[in-house]
């Protein structure tokens, strides 16, 4: 008797110290379509919109269900989709939703109705923002080492055409958030504006190059490593393609800097992994990397892949963010790689944490001035 209840402490013990908890979801109500499969994406999931391991199951007669088992503590953002952003759940009148949200401090089980989807409603038409530097390089650039054509945005400054300059360049992922609310599905970065200010008070400009992702492959594209949850990663293809097809392309259509010293990268969350992976394998290519909220957690072998990682003779950069509204693993795992970087030298290297900053393209436009100002020098 004394051993079991010895057992039962320590099983508790242990739970209340692992915190890892289980969170029920239940679709009780659905306005339409209610034949269709849901989909729960969130920052479980790196907001996958058709995730198969994350699709509701029947429930009774009418309601859907999921559970997600083994959840660490901590905050939890979501939403219902049928399988894409372009059919997300919306309140009763067509409004975008904010995410809804859980705090995991023990087992949660919430009932939920979803009041609309996103395509009961009339497209609003979207203004293209992008400004007169912005331009379309090509429509489907070839990425030869993945079989796949994308999307290629260029930012020019404003004195490109009446100059002789060569540029520095920043290649960003997620092309299509960067420059244009009409082509952005939660917000634009706003990359144009805020360097049209920066660059007249600063006197530095720089070209930037935009690579759309494609939302069934980004998981994949911007991950270097295999892993159990999202299947193959594809990064070491997509910086592959980076290095040896896309940069000597644009240093061959642009007036561009062509050395390590004057060509950044930078992205967010996933693209936030895969810029610094993109420095970690050509350091003599890329010279310095914005990575805003990193998804590390999706890739726990990038910790390895840094400690390993020699880069003696290349003086790189390292500009990294997170917020403290983001999921409880963001600034502990940004402060380890941060960790593992200061032990190796060589390097210049800006942290900034904001308290409040969440996980969304409007914090990412805030902080954006403050990456450039550092590659700048400033």
């Amino acid at each position: 008797m004394k051993k079991f209840l010895a057992f039962i402490l320590f099983s508790f013990l242990v739970s209340t110290v692992c915190g890892q908890y289980t969170l029920r979801l239940v679709v009780n109500k659905v306005a339409t379509k209610m034949q269709e499969d849901i989909y729960v994406a969130g920052n479980f999931n790196n907001w996958n919109p058709k995730d198969e391991k994350y699709k509701l199951k029947p429930f009774g007669t009418s309601r859907r269900a999921i559970v997600l088992k083994d959840l660490p503590a901590g905050k939890y953002e979501f939403k219902f989709t049928r399988g894409g952003w372009n059919k997300v759940e919306t309140t009763a009148k067509g409004v975008n939703m904010n995410n809804r949200e859980v705090y995991m401090t023990s087992d949660v089980s919430q009932d939920v109705n979803i009041e609309g989807w996103s395509d009961d409603f009339p497209d609003k038409p979207k203004l293209n923002t992008a400004t007169a530097q912005v331009r379309v390089v090509e429509e489907a650039f070839d990425m030869p080492q993945l079989n796949r054509k994308r999307r290629i945005w260029a930012y020019l400054p404003k004195g490109y055409t009446s100059s002789k300059k060569s540029y520095p360049v920043i290649y960003m992922h997620d092309g299509q958030n960067l420059f244009s609310e009409e082509t952005a599905a939660f917000g634009e970065w706003g990359v144009d504006e805020t360097l049209d200010t920066l660059m007249s008070r600063l006197g530095k400009e720089a070209i930037v190059i935009g690579i759309d992702n494609d939302p069934l492959k980004r998981i994949n594209e911007y991950n270097p490593y295999d892993t159990k949850e999202f299947g193959k990663g594809e990064g070491d293809l997509y910086v592959d393609f980076m290095a040896q097809t896309l940069k000597p392309y644009i240093d061959g259509k642009f007036r561009t800097l062509k050395d390590a010293a004057n060509t950044y990268t930078a992205g967010s969350s996933m693209g936030g992994l895969i810029s610094l992976y993109a420095v970690l394998k050509y350091p003599k290519v890329f010279g310095g990397a914005g990575v805003f909220s990193p998804a590390f957690w999706t890739s726990p072998g990038i910790f390895e892949a840094l400690e390993k990682a020699d880069w003696k003779g290349s003086n790189l950069k390292f500009f990294f963010y997170a917020g403290g509204k983001e999921s409880n693993q963001m600034v502990p795992d940004m402060d380890r790689v941060i960790s593992i970087i200061e032990k190796k030298g060589n390097y210049k290297l800006r942290r900034v944490m904001a308290p409040l900053g969440q996980h969304n393209e409007k914090t990412w436009r805030q902080e954006f001035s403050e990456f450039y100002r550092f590659v700048c020098g400033f």
